[in-house]
């Protein structure tokens, strides 16, 4: 029987601490008993940027990333872009891109070495803060969606405040992607009164249409 290794362990700023684990030729990265992310399971976070691109218009996009995880969303997005794009990637944890170079370099593929690629060592909602009307897309997979679970101070990215940032730094005709594990009737309110118009999809983590259902949230500026 194959028994999980511990890899490292990560101290998140004002959350808890998360832990790499390899499981044979997987990963998973660990939140005290919750598997928040794997690399058995990684469809809908493809799909965030497959589903987010195809509804763009832009012919170069300048997108927002955060935060970087395994890097699925950014690899899917790399796969799809041209060379103009640009690709802007938030991580608040050091750890994880560690992770990303070395233990989990073969998953990471050198996306993060991609010359449309900029690192961005912060926080997301200071990245958004800072970039009005910077960006066609934003796509969020932070903190498993709207009800956080990872770190408190995520609650602003997707406040009343926090949207209304979010629709500023959008340039008109840009998407807000939120990735998220569960349906937030609420949230969904939340962002229409942000002035966007939303469109909420349900997805499977694996392309097989098997495993969790996950929601994504598509929220346009008109």
């Amino acid at each position: 029987m194959i028994t999980r290794e511990l890899l490292g362990t990560a101290r998140v700023p004002g959350g808890e601490e998360l832990r790499l684990f390899a499981h044979g030729r997987d990963f998973m990265i660990v939140l005290g008993h919750n598997e928040l992310m794997s690399t058995r399971m990684r469809h809908s976070e493809e799909a965030l940027a497959e589903m987010t691109l195809a509804r763009l218009e832009a012919p170069a996009p300048h997108l927002l990333i955060g935060g970087y995880g395994m890097g699925f969303t950014l690899r899917a997005a790399l796969a799809l872009v041209p060379k103009r794009a640009r690709v802007t990637v938030a991580e608040l944890v050091p750890e994880i891109i560690e992770w990303a170079r070395g233990p989990m370099a073969e998953v990471a593929s050198g996306c993060l070495d991609d010359p449309r690629v900029t690192l961005a060592m912060q926080d997301v909602a200071d990245a958004i803060a800072a970039g009005r009307g910077r960006y066609d897309a934003i796509l969020l997979d932070v903190d498993n969606g709207p009800d956080g679970l990872v770190r408190s101070e995520n609650d602003r990215i997707y406040s009343r405040s926090g949207l209304h940032t979010a629709w500023e730094a959008l340039r008109p005709g840009g998407v807000l992607a939120i990735w998220s594990t569960a349906r937030d009737p609420a949230f969904t309110r939340r962002l229409s009164a942000a002035r966007f118009t939303v469109e909420e999809v349900e997805i499977r983590a694996r392309p097989n249409g098997k495993g969790p259902r996950h929601t994504i949230w598509f929220a346009r500026r008109a």
